[in-house]
């Protein structure tokens, strides 16, 4: 395996890693469950725990959804940036 594809994999496991790690403190934080969540942005409890856990990966518009219901920008949800603020 080559230097890029080894930083290829790190990326995305790191960025893997911090999604479920952001997503599911942030809803803690927010104090709502998993079921409440799903119901919030069109998904089933079971979609929302496999990001919890790290089984599934979101699509485009799961993000979107997710960085709406909670007013933060996608780059906070998967770790890009330590500042939830939405630049407008």
């Amino acid at each position: 395996m080559s230097s890029v594809e080894l930083l290829q994999k790190y990326e995305q496991v790191s960025v893997k890693t911090m999604f479920k790690e952001n997503l599911k403190k942030l809803r803690q934080e927010n104090n709502i469950t998993q079921k409440q969540l799903a119901l919030s942005v069109g998904m089933s409890e079971r979609g929302i725990q496999n990001y919890e856990l790290g089984e599934r990966e979101p699509s485009l518009t799961v993000l979107i959804k997710l960085a709406d219901y909670f007013n933060i920008s996608i780059d906070y949800l998967v770790g890009r940036t330590d500042n939830p603020k939405i630049n407008k």
